[in-house]
């Protein structure tokens, strides 16, 4: 098991459930979500999934007050998220965009070593303590021995490995994260997955990720939410949410679903044009045999 960072003992608090009431965000006067009712549970892991460009982005990003609402409010337990002070809310919610950019000439260390501002005085002076936070985000995230490297000399995965880090320490009681999954390799997909579960399940952090790989969400979430044209098809467990007929209305895709046999969890094969419901190829190209 990856090693989790701790907060000292005492530290965490209770934050409560995310909460849009109705909810509407957009740009340039376009509405993308309108009207949207969503709780994401505290103290469980959540995974947005949906088509491109259904909302789940622009979800993320309204809950996190990156992007004004147009309409209606979000919460974090009783607190309205717009009347936090920006260092509160920092230290309350986590948050890696989809495209995060490191600033020129900053190195790995120096990079995750921003998480800790929320959590510094006045005069931002980094202690000790911050530095052994920093160094078990590193190694959880197994960029320990990348804390030297500019981060602009980083492949893809790595960067996005480097950025989790920095969202690790920051330590808050609740995680967005934007497809953090992108540009790694199923390995690594699993790996990070595996953590977040782990800080989940040891810390009681919230998680709240978005995730293109269906089976991997259905696998790793205690509470799906599934998106179509800026709303809510479907939410629950996934074993509650999984069904060929969801797939079909928010996705657009034949596909069966069958146990994971591994997890148990739902797990969508897609269909796909060149094959019968029996399995056999369609020469052709149809999914019906020839007449």
């Amino acid at each position: 098991m990856i090693d989790v960072p701790h907060a000292p003992p005492g530290s965490r608090t209770s934050a409560g459930d995310l909460t849009a009431h109705g909810v509407s965000i957009g740009y340039d006067g376009r509405p993308v979500i309108e009207g949207l009712d969503l709780t994401l549970p505290q103290g469980r892991v959540t995974a947005v999934v949906g088509p491109n460009a259904c909302g789940k982005s622009t979800l993320l990003r309204g809950l996190a007050r990156l992007h004004p609402l147009i309409a209606g409010r979000v919460t974090l337990g009783d607190r309205d998220v717009t009347n936090l002070p920006r260092k509160e809310l920092a230290r309350l919610v986590g948050v890696l965009p989809q495209s995060s950019v490191a600033p020129d000439g900053v190195r790995v260390a120096e990079l995750v070593g921003r998480g800790r501002y929320p959590h510094q005085g006045w005069f931002g002076r980094h202690s000790s303590d911050d530095d052994v936070v920093v160094m078990r985000s590193l190694e959880a995230t197994g960029v320990a021995d990348l804390a030297d490297r500019p981060v602009a000399e980083l492949s893809g995965g790595q960067r996005q490995r480097v950025w989790v880090a920095m969202v690790l320490a920051q330590e808050t009681d609740v995680v967005l994260l934007d497809e953090p999954t992108t540009f790694l390799d199923v390995t690594h997909q699993v790996e990070l997955l595996d953590l977040l579960h782990d800080l989940n399940r040891e810390r009681g952090t919230t998680v709240v990720m978005v995730l293109h790989e269906l089976n991997l969400a259905a696998r790793y979430a205690d509470h799906l939410v599934v998106m179509c044209a800026g709303r809510v098809v479907a939410e629950g467990a996934p074993s509650d949410v999984i069904d060929e007929a969801t797939v079909l209305e928010a996705f657009g895709l034949d596909a069966k679903v069958v146990p994971d046999p591994v997890s148990g969890t739902p797990m969508i094969v897609p269909v796909g044009r060149h094959r019968r419901a029996d399995g056999t190829l369609a020469p052709d190209g149809s999914a019906e045999p020839r007449e």
